[in-house]
């Protein structure tokens, strides 16, 4: 990959390669020209090549004449809280997210403490691919000043959407997997206020990454090992920058990420049903990819569940619109607006106390409730210029199944349904089916390979 993938998710590439700081500054100097002037908040993830880009950003946008907050090794979701506390003009957070520690990436974040919009990130691309960068005079450079306190306005508000108290009185025992990540930075002060007796698995955020970064089933596998061995009532596995979250039970059996999404909203529309926490039943979000538990789920309290192209700032655009009290991505990303329009594998963990909580059941039992499917994921490399012509050929060759194109080509079995489009972070192409059984979702996948 010899140039960096630019989407509405951002910039992404291999460190050397598609990304280095002149693409870095490039990118940021288009950013701040399509921004609200005033202060950027730059935070990054436990990469070690972080620190690198991080000197690079802040450097350009002070020469830019404009003034940067440094946050450190923080996660996504923590990003954009401090952009709304210190009422920034937007934030950068550096992160490749779930990707190996070879990549690196730049996620831009609005005034409103969210993922840009296309319409934004369209425009960030034109004025990247001009390269007009008008720098300032040296009496007019900006200054960087460095957060004294980033965690205790993202922990109060995550506080604040769920009966503390009565979770410290459970004393769950609860494994963290930060992975060497960001999550630990503020997952332990999270954790240790909600009254958990907590184990972390790479707590100290050096970037060295003790497993594939992804919290897949087959990357959590010793993680799986260790909880089996030990005494824990759940265990919580995040990405790199932690907006994402995947599941394990008590006898380390994988739930997953398609699960956190679907047990989260079941408990909020619980707690909406009894007007707890200033809740009100409404509408919820989710993207094309993710699982069909979602829509059960609302169809069971009586409220609309909508799908979005895949992508945070296509759910987030989608909540918006519709006003819905709740959305997110199949891969382990809740959004709950009550916190902030953002991805959060903080807000999730406490959903699920909260619920483990209310109900006195243990994350298998809450699991095991809900309706059975079976998703398989899988990707191959493809590059992005070939993604169109297959989608094409896809398209006719079911063109007696009913068919979506909003992201990619999504085809309706009735029972079931498949999904396959390009993704927006690698030069892969990636496969989601989704069915009653294990055996047909993999069949599916075959049959779209067999395709590809």
């Amino acid at each position: 990959m010899s140039s960096p993938i630019i989407t509405a998710a951002g910039l992404r590439g291999v460190i050397g390669r598609a990304l280095n700081p002149n693409v870095a500054i490039q990118y940021a100097a288009a950013f701040a020209a399509t921004a609200p002037k005033g202060l950027f908040v730059i935070t990054r993830d436990s990469r070690p090549s972080g620190e690198l880009f991080a000197h690079a950003i802040h450097a350009a946008l002070n020469a830019l004449g404009l003034p940067t907050l440094d946050a450190g090794i923080t996660a996504t979701p923590t990003t954009g809280i401090l952009i709304r506390q210190h009422n920034a003009a937007g934030g950068i957070q550096i992160s490749a997210s779930h990707n190996p520690s070879e990549f690196n990436g730049l996620k831009l974040l609005s005034h409103e403490g969210r993922a840009i919009s296309k319409e934004h990130a369209d425009r960030v691309l034109e004025r990247y691919q001009k390269n007009e960068i008008p720098w300032v005079s040296h009496q007019n450079i900006g200054k960087c000043s460095v957060c004294p306190d980033t965690a205790t306005a993202h922990l109060d508000a995550v506080l604040q959407t769920v009966n503390a108290k009565a979770i410290a009185q459970r004393k769950f025992k609860v494994l963290l997997d930060a992975n060497h990540g960001a999550g630990a930075v503020l997952g332990a002060k999270l954790l240790e206020q909600l009254g958990c007796c907590v184990t972390i698995l790479g707590e100290e955020p050096t970037g060295l990454f003790a497993h594939t970064p992804e919290p897949t089933a087959e990357s959590l596998a010793g993680v799986c090992e260790i909880v089996k061995q030990g005494n824990f009532d759940i265990a919580f596995c995040q990405d790199p920058d932690a907006d994402r979250l995947a599941l394990i039970d008590a006898d380390g059996r994988y739930i997953g990420e398609e699960y956190t999404v679907a047990l989260c909203l079941e408990h909020i529309l619980q707690t909406a049903r009894k007007r707890e926490y200033g809740r009100k039943l409404g509408p919820m979000v989710i993207n094309c990819a993710t699982s069909r538990l979602c829509e059960d789920i609302g169809q069971k309290y009586g409220i609309p569940v909508f799908r979005s192209a895949v992508g945070e700032a296509n759910v987030v655009e989608m909540m918006l619109e519709k006003d819905a009290i709740f959305g997110g991505e199949g891969n382990g990303g809740t959004i709950d607006p009550a916190v902030g329009y953002i991805r959060d594998s903080f807000s999730g963990m406490s959903q699920i106390l909260d619920a483990m909580t209310a109900t006195g059941k243990t994350i298998a039992n809450l699991a095991d409730a809900l309706p059975k499917y079976a998703m398989a994921k899988r990707k191959m490399e493809l590059e992005q210029s070939r993604v169109p012509a297959i989608l094409e050929r896809a398209a006719l060759a079911f063109k007696d199944l009913p068919c979506d194109f909003m992201d990619g080509l999504r085809i309706d079995y009735g029972d079931a349904w498949v999904l396959f489009r390009g993704s927006n972070t690698e030069p892969i192409i990636r496969i989601f089916a989704e069915a009653p059984t294990a055996e047909r979702a993999e069949s599916l996948c075959d049959e779209m390979e067999r395709l590809l």
